[in-house]
């Protein structure tokens, strides 16, 4: 999509501080982290959010969790743990519309989320 954030990061027009990339995904630090380490692991290919997971193949999509394991390994977070989030849509405060995954660490969470 000509106007998609994550469409023009991974096509190199935004700068980004990049972490992983691979055939199907990019990953870069969040601009506004919520925790210590705070990633995003975005899909090349572009669909609004996970409920669009259709237009993705099987491998496309099983690479985006792959990225999100390979990044948080990179980081240092594998030892201690971390998140991964994935907010679909509106309500749940999607802010790009472009199918991508938080990884979040570095730190001690809550076992609840508000």
């Amino acid at each position: 999509m000509d106007d998609c954030l994550f469409c023009k990061i991974i096509k190199g027009d935004i700068p980004s501080n990049k972490i992983y990339e691979d055939e199907d995904t990019y990953a870069f630090f969040d601009i506004h982290p919520q925790t210590r380490v705070h990633a995003l692991v975005v899909s090349k290919h572009h669909i609004p959010d996970l409920g669009y997971n259709a237009e993705l193949s099987d491998h496309e999509l099983a690479a985006c969790l792959r990225a999100c394991a390979a990044v948080a390994t990179q980081l240092g977070l594998a030892q201690g743990g971390y998140r991964v989030v994935n907010n679909c849509g509106k309500d749940a405060c999607q802010t790009v519309q472009h199918l991508h995954f938080h990884i979040l660490g570095g730190q001690q969470m809550a076992e609840r989320m508000a």
